[in-house]
């Protein structure tokens, strides 16, 4: 059972979240790095824990769905009490960690809690709405990068262009895994004219996008062509080159930024 639960967490998946602190930490001109890594693992922790419950959630959806058929709580029955209980205790200890290390941290992960419950759980349920593409992914991204700002200093030493441009390529990703090709043209079209002019204006330099921007787009490759052919196979390419390559990557990156600059 305990197998399965902390399968539920997904934890490969943290990749988002290294992805949006590696980020954060270009914009930095110093950082603790024991606190900048306590928080990265706190928010991975709850992450953990809201995959986990929205697994739950979503367990008779997910059984029609080929592509998800492997979820751990299809292949293996565990009781809902206990999952929620699993839940609950990570939940627990990944907010009251965040609590001491800074409170305007924990507020953004009791954000990201609230988000996510609204977006999951009935009555409310967005997931079922035409509005999920707005509360999903990126409102999810904007908030890890929020998150890891806040421990660098502040939420400006990200710029408010940038925060824009993740919101935008999060929805852009979801949009293009729910398989909406006429937004996900449209939204890609306004994240890349709000690219050029945050280079322009300063606001990113070129490597930053090649650091941060240009890998995880290459990623998304797999992904838009999932649309048109071999849809699992392609999903599945799209996993292993941002939830493995390269979230191992940046992690090394982190480090290097933390310890050796």
């Amino acid at each position: 059972m305990l197998r399965t639960l902390l399968r539920s967490t997904r934890m490969s998946w943290g990749a988002k979240n290294i992805h949006m602190y590696l980020l954060a930490l270009t914009y930095a001109s110093a950082a603790d790095p024991f606190r900048f890594l306590a928080g990265l693992l706190l928010v991975t922790l709850l992450w953990g824990a809201l995959y986990s419950l929205n697994d739950l959630t979503d367990i008779d959806n997910d059984r029609k769905d080929r592509m998800k058929r492997k979820r751990p709580f299809i292949e293996n029955h565990v009781d809902p009490r206990k999952v929620l209980l699993f839940v609950g205790l990570l939940l627990l200890v990944s907010l009251a960690g965040a609590c001491l290390l800074d409170r305007v941290f924990c507020l953004i992960l009791l954000l990201m809690v609230l988000n996510q419950f609204l977006y999951t759980l009935p009555p409310v349920r967005l997931k079922d709405t035409v509005i999920a593409p707005l509360a999903s992914t990126a409102t999810n991204t904007v908030l890890r990068l929020a998150s890891a700002a806040v421990l660098l200093g502040g939420l400006l030493v990200v710029p408010v262009p940038v925060y824009v441009l993740m919101y935008l390529a999060g929805m852009g990703t979801y949009l293009m895994y729910k398989e909406m090709r006429g937004l996900t043209t449209l939204v890609s079209t306004a994240f890349c004219i709000l690219l050029a002019f945050s280079y322009l204006w300063g606001y990113i330099s070129i490597l930053q996008i090649l650091l941060v921007i240009v890998p995880p787009f290459l990623a998304t490759v797999p992904l838009y062509l999932s649309n048109f052919r071999d849809r699992e196979r392609m999903v599945e390419v799209a996993d292993v080159i941002y939830h493995r390559v390269l979230v191992t990557i940046y992690m090394i990156c982190i480090l290097v930024l933390l310890f050796l600059r």
